[in-house]
């Protein structure tokens, strides 16, 4: 009997005591252990091409306070920017990804905390940010070629058992 990954391992959603959402602070800290180099490669990217929109994919989002950490370090470093060359902010599009098994209903019922952070945290008024879920996995295409501007995984990628086509 063959059994699907995709099917079989996910993260338990919710927000109780054994969820992924309250036991993924190891996942947290190797996001925050990252940071330099995001930086250095979204401050790059913006730099040499002043983008309008930036689309960005987090790959095995899951749910929880890390689904949109990294999304707000990339906004807040691209808006810090977008200042210090006097530059319009570009509009955001992000794109959650993971299996259909991950809870999306938890983090699209924290999307207004989200963008409230950023409305108190990042200083002045940020582009708008368009956010999407989508499920399913990157074995396959799960977005227009050429579409987006930054792709991020921690802690998905190592679950590859096959080279994309």
């Amino acid at each position: 009997m063959r059994m699907d990954v995709a099917q079989v391992l996910h993260m338990k959603g919710g927000t109780t005591e054994t969820s992924y959402s309250n036991s993924s602070l190891f996942q947290q800290k190797v996001i925050s252990s990252t940071k330099p180099i995001r930086e250095d490669a979204i401050t790059c990217f913006c730099r040499e091409t002043n983008p309008r929109n930036l689309a960005i994919a987090d790959l095995g989002c899951a749910s929880g306070p890390n689904t949109f950490f990294l999304s707000f370090d990339l906004i807040e470093t691209v808006e810090k920017l977008c200042r210090e060359l006097n530059q319009e902010a570009p509009e955001y599009m992000i794109f959650l990804n993971d299996l259909p098994s991950n809870d999306f209903n938890t983090i699209f019922k924290s999307l207004e905390s989200f963008k409230q952070k950023l409305s108190k945290e990042v200083v002045g008024e940020t582009g708008p940010c368009y956010i999407t879920g989508v499920p399913g996995s990157f074995y396959g295409r799960i977005l227009p070629t050429k579409y987006l501007h930054f792709v991020h995984s921690s802690y998905s990628l190592h679950w590859m058992s096959q080279v994309h086509k």
